[in-house]
């Protein structure tokens, strides 16, 4: 047994491609694929957050080169465009997510506020974006013989919010993230049966990140959490390596939440 363990985790030799790479959990990602000896393709739509990253990662990681990509997400023929042009590939991470970055009109306000446009924004990159992406990669993951698809889901794909944590606070919860990340998850479930056995599919669902949020928020979903507190991006790398990795080749078809426990109450 001597070596087996390190033998099951480690990426050497393959190529995974990141979706939403430079994004919070996204460079978590990069970072543990190119620890683990993956060649690591990052693609984000911040082409300057994108340069930031994958140069931050070149400094740090063990020696294997990162390179980045700019790509509207929500543009499914430059992405489907971009995945062909892969000579191989054996992983895809999907962490793309249409987030209230820059406290965009009618998305996390309340529900009668919600527009439908953010709605289909919102769809189109959490959710559309992993379909096409999967489709693109499948033919290259089939002949990679170890082909695996991780998308990064949400507790909130999972159980509806407790309204309660936003109460008097410039914060909210978009149905429309919910429901996205709650299709994605069954999406997962009909890839991991209609891509067996050559492909594997799964999904992380993150709980709550701490980033600077209203301090009430903060007190109050520690106060919500088992383990009481928020998570923070490190907390996401196992579940990555596992997921990516020899580690969980008998394992597909699965929802991880990385929560603190906060679904099991």
């Amino acid at each position: 047994m001597t070596g087996t363990i390190d033998k099951m985790l480690s990426l050497k030799g393959r190529n995974a491609m990141v979706l939403g790479g430079a994004g919070h959990i996204g460079a978590v990602a990069c970072r543990t694929l190119a620890e683990l000896g993956a060649s690591v393709h990052v693609v984000d739509n911040d082409d300057a957050r994108l340069k930031a990253v994958t140069a931050e990662l070149n400094d740090t990681n063990t020696g294997i080169p990162l390179h980045g990509t700019a790509v509207d997400l929500s543009d499914d023929v430059a992405l489907t465009r971009l995945i062909n042009g892969e000579d191989t590939l054996d992983i895809i991470v999907h962490c793309a997510a249409f987030v209230n970055q820059g406290n965009v009109a009618g998305y996390a306000t309340g529900f009668e506020n919600q527009t439908i446009d953010t709605w289909k924004k919102a769809v189109d990159v959490n959710m559309t974006s992993a379909f096409a992406a999967a489709q693109a990669a499948a033919p290259a993951l089939r002949k990679s013989g170890r082909g695996t698809i991780v998308f990064i889901g949400s507790i909130y794909g999972m159980v509806g919010p407790d309204m309660r944590l936003y109460e008097g606070l410039e914060m909210g919860n978009a149905a429309a993230y919910a429901a996205s990340k709650g299709g994605m998850m069954q999406l997962a479930k009909w890839l991991s049966t209609t891509l067996a056995p050559d492909i594997r599919v799964n999904v992380v669902s993150p709980g709550g990140v701490e980033r600077g949020q209203d301090p009430r928020f903060i007190e109050r979903y520690k106060a919500r959490t088992p383990m009481a507190r928020m998570a923070s991006e490190e907390d996401f790398a196992g579940a990555i390596a596992y997921f990516t990795s020899d580690m969980s080749r008998y394992v597909t078809g699965q929802n991880l939440a990385v929560d603190g426990g906060w679904t099991a109450w």
